[in-house]
């Protein structure tokens, strides 16, 4: 029996472009492609792209276990929620299940996010953080902060790895980080959520970009067709039976890189200012008062802001690298370049 494989947000931001590459990828055979969706019109889009809809809820264990063993899917590639951790262990405890009458290895991908391993979720920051570290999860097990959904979501990456580990079932933490570039998703072109939005919603309203750190932090970057690229190499391993490193050793960052808060921070006040959004180019620090502001701007509370567009995260890429053959097309400094286009590309979503 070959693989049956799930992909949840296929209507988002990352989980659509990844839907629209995988037909021309040409990964060793599977069975069944399958999508999550919530309405008719992501059915829709979905089948664009060769994935069979499948309309359950997934907060509900029975409907997820029902869903899961009735189409024998033993791949799950989970890219909608990284800081609630219960849908991903009714998918494990399903795919334990479909283990035993199907006799193959499954596998349970849980998307995270670089937040997760920064200095707003306590991970170590004074040297390079390498995803291949034999004691990250340990790390991660021991990392506290006061921001009470990154704590959540540390825990979440911790529960994974665990329940999977407990239920057989072969797990791996896949990181986003700064993704940039339009998607091919058919619902999400940009998706809202990015650290980029936040920079730019919070410039436009108070007609000034600012800077939330004194220490010029740098954070990873990654264009999303190469985060799409590893997210597709990852899922060629595991089809192939090759064995990816999985459980404690299953974290994978997708970055070729970093770079400089402050260069993002003067890229989007090029790229505003050109278009007369705001005044000039000048970047600013941010007190107390303007956080307050940008927490208005941007939907948080002051403590917040810091969170949604800055911090220092030392993560560092090597496993995709050295295990998956990942080969990421645009360099880091490539987002500096991009942020004009980005811009152009976020203006028109914003109200008001």
């Amino acid at each position: 029996m070959s693989h049956n494989v799930l992909i949840t947000g296929g209507s988002g931001y990352l989980g659509g472009t990844l839907l629209a590459r995988m037909g021309a990828a040409n990964l060793p055979p599977y069975g069944k492609l399958y999508a999550s969706v919530r309405t008719p019109e992501q059915a829709d889009g979905v089948q664009l792209y060769g994935a069979q809809p499948l309309f359950f809820n997934l907060k509900n264990e029975s409907e997820v276990r029902a869903a899961v063993i009735e189409n024998e899917i033993t791949v799950v590639y989970y890219l909608i929620d990284a800081i609630h951790s219960d849908p991903q262990v009714f998918f494990i405890k399903a795919l334990a299940e479909v283990k035993k009458t199907v006799g193959l290895e499954v596998h349970f991908l849980h998307t995270t996010g670089a937040k997760i391993f920064s200095s707003h979720a306590g991970a170590p920051t004074d040297r390079p953080l390498l995803d291949t570290d034999p004691q990250l999860f340990d790390i991660q097990k021991s990392q506290r902060t006061k921001l009470g959904p990154i704590q959540e979501a540390i825990e979440t990456n911790c529960r994974v790895v665990e329940q999977a580990e407990n239920h057989g079932v072969r797990s791996y933490i896949f990181t986003p980080c700064i993704v940039y570039g339009k998607s091919e998703s058919f619902g999400e072109p940009i998706s809202m959520l990015r650290q980029l939005v936040a920079i730019v919603r919070a410039a436009k309203a108070l007609k000034r970009v600012y800077r939330v750190d004194s220490n010029q932090p740098q954070w990873p970057v990654c264009h999303i067709v190469d985060n799409t690229t590893m997210y597709i190499e990852l899922l060629r391993k595991i089809l192939a039976g090759e064995n990816p490193s999985h459980g404690k050793n299953g974290y994978y960052l997708a970055s070729p890189g970093s770079v400089a808060w402050d260069d993002m921070y003067t890229a989007v006040a090029a790229a505003l200012a050109k278009r007369s959004v705001i005044g000039d180019e000048l970047v600013v620090s941010a007190d107390e008062q303007i956080l307050e502001r940008m927490g208005a701007a941007i939907g948080y509370p002051k403590e917040f802001v810091p969170l949604q567009l800055g911090g220092k995260c030392t993560f560092t890429a090597r496993r995709a690298i050295e295990e998956l053959g990942w080969r990421p097309f645009y360099p880091p400094e490539h987002i500096l370049e991009a942020i004009d286009a980005e811009v152009e590309l976020i203006l028109p979503h914003l109200k008001g």
